[in-house]
């Protein structure tokens, strides 16, 4: 004969411990599912600049459009554009770069 075990933990509580879980709101970040596309055309994208600032944008956009969101990685493009670091067309083909490797997660 099989015994049935008592689901009831024996700490007792009746349902098990209050776990409050905290939501984030969904916001528009980078496509995890298209990462490899995104870094290829980001490369296209930032070819023109000296070695030393190339690797230093490429990273730190994916990471913050990745982690944080695009609206920070528009906030960072616009810091670089104001510091002379990117020019005009650049940024704009950033943007863009941007909205259409992006989703809400």
């Amino acid at each position: 004969m099989i015994r049935k075990t008592n689901k009831r933990p024996h700490n007792g509580y009746k349902y098990g411990p209050q776990k409050r879980e905290v939501f984030q709101k969904k916001s528009k970040r980078l496509d995890m599912r298209k990462t490899e596309e995104f870094n290829y055309m980001l490369g296209k994208v930032v070819e023109d600049l000296p070695d030393s600032v190339r690797g230093a944008i490429k990273g730190s956009l994916y990471s913050i459009a990745s982690k944080k969101g695009t609206r920070e990685a528009k906030d960072y493009i616009t810091k670089k554009f104001e510091e002379g670091l990117i020019d005009d067309g650049m940024q704009k083909r950033l943007f863009d770069l941007l909205a259409d490797y992006s989703k809400f997660r």
